[in-house]
């Protein structure tokens, strides 16, 4: 990874993959306990993603951990990073308190956020967000998701991130009104590169065909081998 990306704070904004609590629009044809499968490979393969990038990694995290899908590996990946109970009532207020825990936990260092949704977002995609977030007179990246929503925010100021609380979310203009929030708090913005979120079944044959190999593809693929066409489901 090139030496001008800039060390962040990776914060991963994430659902313990506890069946019936996840990935419910996945059901059918999946099973919930499928389902949770499915999130719990993808936030795992997000971990993953998180450590490839220089500086250390904030897991913002909600739900019963213990009575997650793999919640041992789980527990032994939140080992190595620091966690923390989200935090406020609007996703907006969860997002904030999130980035202001990161910047409490590694003062003055700019954040890198993902959600659980993307994990075809690697180590090397994330890192060109970091660089970008590092070029001269950015003050945040932003990341557009295909739904219209987004999928990664970078701030050099972490209290930015406050801006965001009153922007609805689950929206196909949230991506835009991001946007706009931040551009009125008078930050300078770039946008990197589009993804797609993963939140019904379509999508997720989509992206793990984007990631084989990856504990992602793995539980895609065996939670819809029955009912799909062999050329639908990942390798």
């Amino acid at each position: 990874m090139s030496a001008a990306v800039t060390t962040v704070t990776t914060v991963v904004l994430a659902k313990a993959p506890v069946p019936g609590r996840v990935k419910t629009r996945l059901c059918p044809p999946a099973t919930a306990e499928q389902a949770a499968g499915i999130a719990a490979a993808a936030l795992l393969d997000t971990l993953d993603a998180a450590a490839g990038v220089p500086g250390g990694t904030v897991v913002a995290i909600t739900g019963v951990r213990g009575e997650a899908v793999h919640a041992a590996e789980l527990a032994d990946r939140l080992a190595g990073a620091g966690v923390v109970e989200q935090r406020g009532e609007s996703l907006g207020e969860r997002i904030a308190a999130a980035h202001a825990d990161a910047a409490a936990l590694h003062p003055g260092r700019p954040t890198l956020q993902v959600g659980m949704d993307t994990p075809q977002a690697s180590a090397e995609l994330l890192g060109r967000c970091a660089a970008r977030l590092s070029e001269p007179g950015v003050d945040a990246v932003l990341g557009p998701a295909t739904d219209g929503g987004w999928w990664v925010l970078g701030l050099n100021d972490p209290s930015a991130a406050a801006a965001l609380t009153d922007v609805p979310t689950s929206r196909d203009d949230t991506g835009d009104r991001t946007l706009a929030a931040l551009r009125a708090a008078g930050l300078h913005v770039e946008t990197v590169e589009p993804l797609t979120d993963v939140d019904t079944a379509d999508e997720a044959v989509v992206v793990a065909r984007e990631v084989p190999g990856s504990r992602f593809a793995a539980a895609v693929a065996d939670a819809f081998a029955e009912g799909w066409g062999p050329e639908e489901v990942p390798a």
